[in-house]
């Protein structure tokens, strides 16, 4: 058995999974585990401070596996002032088997990454978006609703996935991929059955024994007292709206950008010491505590019960998912009749 679709033979990988970039937690352990497992695992490129530690990266994870594996490069230099450039030549020269960008245009690199022989995966919130993906030419379009993690998201971006999945078939002619707040086989068999070749999942991955993270935050992201109801979207008044696990940091900056509208708007810099990127590799690396930073989480926290290895978890969801098609296919009249 096995699922097959245009990711898993483009790629030459098992399963039709990938793990999303994640800053501060796509490192060699968690793209190798994933890769391992059989899906695609991610290396976010911008957690790696240089360019040049990326590439250290890139062949730390080639140590820990033979598998194809890639990088995420989210493009966003207003937000994120760096040499997106010099990244993107080392992804080219180490020639990883993909490259996941989200955020900025991927147009500029795609005849070095052609070169190269990288395929190119664009995360996209809107069908907007992924038409000018797709005229950029890349291989992929992973289309992200509302229910996911996703940052960068402009308010008037708020589609959940059931539609935006829908849109995007109906609309692209390149191959699509699914993000939104997935985490169990159900959901892959649904995406494969409306058509799609793979999804992306990232808060699930957390919750996995090889994800290199404080055991407290995969803990948390198990409970049963952390629902679907367990997020909240923040900074959408700087039309950067970005959603997370509600905590007391979350929640302090809504009550700023809050004040700041009664006083007809603030600006970023007022809140930039609680969203800061720093607050979350402390909470995830050292402390532990979940309560102490902003971090991204999508809606699938809610259907996280267990910290199983990344091979436990991709196995019992192809397996699940193997069942839903096969169910869906008996209700099909006539179906397995001659």
């Amino acid at each position: 058995m096995g699922l097959e679709t245009a990711l898993t033979k483009a790629l030459g990988i098992q399963h039709p999974i990938v793990q999303g970039g994640m800053h501060y937690v796509g490192y060699a352990e968690l793209a190798s585990a994933v890769s391992n497992a059989g899906g695609l695992g991610i290396i976010t490129g911008l957690t790696q401070p240089t360019p040049e530690d990326l590439r250290k990266e890139i062949r730390r994870c080639r140590e820990m596996t033979s598998k194809p594996f890639g990088v995420n490069l989210t493009i966003l230099p207003v937000l994120i002032p760096a040499d997106y450039d010099s990244y993107m030549r080392v992804i080219c020269e180490e020639r990883v088997a993909v490259v996941e960008i989200s955020g900025g245009s991927p147009r500029k690199y795609i005849p070095a990454l052609r070169e190269a022989g990288v395929k190119v995966i664009h995360k996209s919130a809107t069908i907007k978006h992924a038409l000018k993906a797709q005229a950029d030419g890349v291989d992929f379009i992973e289309v992200a609703g509302f229910e996911s993690a996703v940052a960068g998201r402009a308010s008037a971006d708020d589609v959940g996935t059931w539609i935006l999945l829908a849109k995007a078939l109906g609309t692209l002619s390149t191959p699509v991929l699914v993000s939104g707040a997935s985490a169990t086989g159900r959901q892959l068999a649904a995406a494969l059955a409306m058509g799609a070749q793979g999804i992306s999942m990232g808060t699930r991955f957390l919750a996995t024994e090889e994800c290199p993270i404080h055991r407290s935050v995969k803990e948390h992201l198990a409970s049963t007292s952390t629902d679907e109801f367990a997020t909240t979207l923040v900074l959408g008044s700087f039309n950067n709206s970005t959603r997370t696990l509600k905590n007391a940091v979350t929640k302090e900056i809504l009550r700023m950008e809050a004040e700041m509208a009664k006083q007809g708007g603030g600006d970023f810099a007022e809140v930039a010491h609680l969203a800061k990127g720093d607050r979350a590799r402390v909470m995830f690396q050292e402390t532990g505590d979940w309560d102490s930073a902003m971090w991204s989480c999508s809606q699938a926290v809610g259907l996280i019960n267990d910290i199983p290895t990344c091979k436990v978890l991709l196995d019992r969801m192809v397996e699940e998912a193997e069942a839903q098609l096969s169910k869906g296919a008996s209700l099909i009249r006539g179906h397995g009749k001659l």
